[in-house]
């Protein structure tokens, strides 16, 4: 195994929520398809989408601020050039572990996780990888 998938599978297998930033409600996007598939296989979806009230049958928050428990899992579905906003919030929200989805890659997003000790993925799928891997959601609390 890669030192990637060394991280993917510490991840799939330590964090049983994901907290989705730019989730969306419309079923034909990958920013709905990926969260609803996690969430039939375990993990529980907490929405982040300034636009939308519920999402995957979740309340959804405007911000990574405003989500009132601990963030674990970041899983970002925003354009490459946002990921190192994302980042920056997703280190003051306190999380441990972003996941940038396929097709988004950011230098400064990992350079800004890395510094603060978080675990990093980019450009890589939930999906892809827990089918992959074989791994299921963690049974925590």
């Amino acid at each position: 195994m890669s030192g990637t998938d060394t991280i993917v599978e510490q991840i799939l297998t330590s964090y049983d929520t994901i907290t989705v930033v730019g989730a969306s409600a419309a079923t034909a996007k990958a920013a709905h398809s990926v969260p609803a598939y996690m969430q039939r296989h375990g993990w529980r979806i907490i929405p982040v989408n300034p636009r939308a009230d519920k999402i995957l049958g979740a309340r959804v928050y405007r911000t990574l601020a405003e989500v009132p428990e601990q963030i674990g899992l970041v899983d970002v579905f925003r354009p490459s050039w946002q990921a190192p906003d994302v980042a920056r919030q997703a280190v003051a929200a306190g999380a441990t572990a972003l996941w940038l989805q396929l097709g988004i890659a950011s230098a400064e997003a990992r350079a800004i996780a890395e510094e603060a000790g978080l675990l990093y993925v980019e450009d890589r799928c939930l999906v892809i990888e827990q089918r992959r891997l074989g791994l299921a959601a963690p049974v925590c609390g």
